[in-house]
């Protein structure tokens, strides 16, 4: 294959991951929207479209593995496959947890709420979805030796970290003043512990753009 085939080839990954990533991206805005509004229909067409998330991962590890049969590249373009395969479990993985977000917002129709948490538990999702689409855009331009970038946006982790902590202590603290209130507060803690995940499969692809770059293994 001419040099320009295979760029090409490599060039439909990308745009197949990036689209993959957009699907999620919507997703993990919907999920949360859901689960703030209460709006359960939104939530089952969150659930319902995970089986679209899937299919892209079966055709982006099909599609490498293709690349790395066929083509067998060496140096950054076989750099560039691993990441594809890697990352791409990482963002199948983030569409697995916004599906569990929206099967809570399900869950718990007619259970007292507690409004003050939930106001956090939104101002965490934004921060979410914020941190991965850098990520997707960092990974857009991950031929730019841009490792610099990575570590500052890998940074966002912290911040995502501290709502899953300063929410928990919030829903607590609430639970004791209303112990009513207790089935909503377990998917309270459920609901910021797939945020805070998906938050690390960011990380996580924040590493393997280094990886690119690098050729190294990056803990960030």
């Amino acid at each position: 294959m001419l040099r320009s085939q295979f760029e090409e080839e490599l060039a439909k990954l990308h745009n197949q991951f990036y689209a993959m990533g957009n699907e999620v991206l919507g997703q993990i805005n919907k999920t949360v929207r859901a689960f703030i509004t209460h709006d359960r229909e939104m939530a089952k067409e969150v659930i319902e479209a995970d089986a679209k998330i899937n299919d892209f991962e079966v055709k982006l590890e099909q599609k490498s593995l293709e690349i790395i049969a066929l083509q067998q590249p060496v140096s950054t373009d076989l750099r560039t496959v691993i990441t594809v395969l890697k990352a791409t479990s990482d963002i199948e993985r983030m569409g697995d947890h916004a599906a569990a977000i929206a099967e809570a917002t399900i869950r718990m129709k007619g259970e007292l709420r507690i409004p003050e948490v939930e106001q956090e538990i939104n101002k965490m999702g934004k921060e979410v979805r914020k941190f991965v689409e850098s990520v997707l855009d960092l990974y857009l331009n991950s031929g730019n030796g841009n490792e610099e970038q990575a570590y500052e946006i890998a940074a966002h982790d912290e911040i995502v970290n501290h709502y899953f902590d300063s929410i928990r202590e919030l829903a607590t603290a609430e639970i004791r003043k209303n112990p009513d209130a207790i089935i909503a507060g377990r998917d309270y803690y459920q609901v910021i512990s797939y945020l805070e995940r998906i938050g690390d499969y960011a990380k996580n692809i924040c590493e393997w753009v280094c990886y690119i770059n690098t050729g190294k293994i990056t803990e960030l």
